[in-house]
């Protein structure tokens, strides 16, 4: 039991120090919307979908228990409307950590408010599209086995398009290497601004 204990603190400040070095210089939101812009994939949907949220740089890492977390914004029409932040625990067969951005497209204002209403959670079937080559061809949130790797973040290739009830995610991978099968949702939480 104390070896379990101790192999849960040595986790827990990785994750930390992890999460911190990535997240301290990295929420720059204006450098992630224009390498969202730039993606052939991704820049018709700027035009095209009601809303959506944009996170400049999520924070993932573990070893057989993981997690991740990242800050985000909402924008509804252009206009910026609320603050989210998106985390994730994990339990399974995984080693590393990195660090990607991300963009949720919101297809109508049913699918904003769905968002938007309190705590919102991908289920184990969502997915997201990822643009960078070199990266998993998807990266689903509720598990799987993928290793990701950067090749940064204007070299895209297309893999799927279109909404999943109403959202469609595309991620950017920044740096950073992870093996995973893991089991584990990514929530969301949103706040208006007052």
């Amino acid at each position: 039991m104390q070896v379990f204990k101790q192999s849960v603190m040595t986790v827990t400040a990785l994750l930390t120090s992890l999460f911190w070095a990535m997240t301290v210089s990295a929420d720059n939101f204006d450098e992630a919307l224009q390498s969202f812009k730039l993606q052939e994939e991704t820049s018709p949907y700027f035009e095209a979908a009601h809303a959506y949220a944009l996170f400049p740089t999520i924070g993932k890492g573990g070893i057989g228990i993981g997690g991740a977390y990242g800050k985000g914004r909402v924008y509804e029409q252009g206009t910026y409307i609320g603050d989210a932040s998106m985390s994730q625990l994990s339990i399974g067969l995984q080693f590393g950590g990195q660090a990607y951005s991300m963009v949720i497209f919101f297809e109508d204002e049913r699918a904003l408010t769905e968002f938007t209403s309190g705590n919102f959670e991908f289920g184990a079937q969502a997915s997201a599209v990822a643009l960078t080559a070199g990266v998993s061809a998807e990266a689903t949130t509720g598990g799987g086995v993928s290793a990701t790797a950067s090749g940064g973040k204007n070299d895209a290739s297309q893999i799927q398009t279109g909404y999943r009830k109403g959202m469609a995610t595309f991620t950017v991978a920044k740096g950073g290497a992870m093996y995973e099968a893991t089991l584990g949702g990514q929530k969301f939480k949103y706040t208006a601004l007052d």
